[in-house]
């Protein structure tokens, strides 16, 4: 349900869902996907919101030990039950445990195997595509009642900046990736604005149900769960909800049968108990560690530490440190509103790393007041004595002054022009070892 965590797989992660946007406007430009998102919440956690907002979902239990699996398997009495492991990263289904178990999801119509495998889930790794490589340690199961499905649709209500409110999205062929969906066949996408003064419309999620191609009784059952859907939407802040599939069963019964739910940062403030659910616990140290500080942190395998504000920018930093044949050790989000202690926490956290054997700052100010980067550059140098060869870009507000800072520190910090220049100065530094 949630979305996979950035650590680890990051630099392809954070490029995958750049791509995502751009091929999803591309056939309907005035669809835009937000690309981050720093909530993480479990499956279960997911469905349970759902849940309590109407929208149909499988019945299911959750559990921590094998004895809990078996009892909510006895309790569902459902014909078929899926058990599931309960992690954040995708590729549960193909996962390998160090218990010796294939696989993090699985069927069986005999709650006694559910006990079975509980028992060889919970406590134990699980490796996937998209985990670390010693994978994650499984605290939970979901137990769920399991749904043969006759047909599957995709379904989403996202946030759009283009049309300064929300957006439905739907398309007919779900169960696979959308965005292929959108290249090869963009008749089949359909998309429909939402007044956000006036709310979502009955003949507008009759319209998508029509396009999503639900008949006869399933098509007003399925706009009531659109209804529902947008409902949901909004009461928790949502900025996206995707469902896929959004399938019907053989019994005649339209279902949210997975989901995706991205949540709006600056409305933490009113949807505290939901914040409350992030589970950052198979995070990096170090990304909670930043989390304390307002900064964003992504971990990857190369050795030049990117400081940068924004995550484009730091996309942008990290292409061209590997254009110029270098390799990002990490990259470091400030954002905007930084200050000088953040600007310390920054380094202390970036020349933790053992990797790192240069530091490349990438500033464009716009909010950020680059004399404010600079003042805090100096003083992390000296307090944390920096080993590391440093350059140093900053472009914006204040500059000026922020470059006085740097030439009157006494300190060897390298200046740079521009992105190019910076990065192949941070290259050449590296390579001079």
């Amino acid at each position: 349900m949630a979305a996979a965590p950035l650590a680890g797989q990051a630099g392809v992660v954070l490029r995958d869902l750049a791509l995502r946007s751009a091929r999803l406007r591309g056939s309907f430009p005035a669809v835009q996907l937000t690309p981050r998102r720093w909530l993480n919440l479990q499956e279960y956690q997911s469905k349970k919101l759902m849940a309590d907002h109407g929208v149909t979902v499988q019945r299911f239990f959750v559990a921590d030990s094998a004895n809990d699996a078996l009892e909510a398997a006895q309790r569902l009495k459902a014909k078929e039950i899926v058990l599931k492991a309960q992690i954040l990263a995708g590729g549960r289904g193909k996962g390998i445990f160090n218990s010796g178990l294939k696989g993090g999801v699985h069927l069986t119509k005999d709650p006694k195997i559910v006990e079975q495998l509980a028992k060889q889930m919970i406590g134990y790794n699980l490796s996937t595509k998209q985990t670390p490589k010693d994978g994650v340690t499984v605290k939970k199961v979901m137990v769920a009642e399991a749904l043969n499905i006759s047909r599957e649709t995709y379904f989403a209500i996202l946030m759009d900046r283009a049309c300064n409110g929300p957006v439905m999205v739907g398309s007919p062929q779900g169960g696979v990736d959308i965005e292929e969906v959108a290249v090869t066949s963009p008749e089949l996408i359909f998309k429909e604005e939402i007044d956000i003064f006036e709310g979502i419309k009955d003949r507008q999620a009759l319209q998508m149900a029509k396009n999503l191609g639900f008949k006869g009784p399933l098509q007003q059952q399925a706009a009531d769960q659109i209804k529902k859907l947008y409902n949901l939407f909004l009461k928790i802040d949502a900025t996206q909800v995707e469902v896929n599939p959004f399938g019907e069963t053989p019994e005649g019964q339209v279902v949210c049968f997975d989901a995706k739910i991205n949540f709006d940062d600056n409305a933490e403030f009113r949807q505290k108990e939901i914040f409350a659910m992030d589970d950052k616990s198979e995070n990096e140290p170090i990304e909670n560690e930043a989390a304390k500080y307002d900064l964003k942190y992504i971990g990857l395998d190369g050795n030049i530490a990117c400081f940068v504000n924004g995550a484009g920018l730091a996309m942008a930093t990290c292409d061209i440190i590997s254009l110029n044949g270098g390799k990002p050790a990490n990259f470091l989000d400030l954002g905007g509103g930084v200050k000088e202690a953040q600007v310390y926490q920054a380094f202390k956290l970036l020349t933790a790393d053992p990797k790192v054997e240069a530091i490349l700052v990438n500033i464009f100010g716009g909010i950020v007041n680059c004399a404010i980067i600079a003042n805090g550059i100096t003083k992390a140098c000296r307090e944390l004595e920096l080993k590391v060869p440093l350059v140093v870009r900053l472009e914006g507000t204040n500059v000026h002054e922020a470059q006085r800072i740097l030439n009157e520190s006494g300190l060897p910090i390298t200046s740079a022009n521009d992105l190019e220049d910076a990065a192949k100065k941070a290259v050449a530094s590296v390579a001079k070892k």
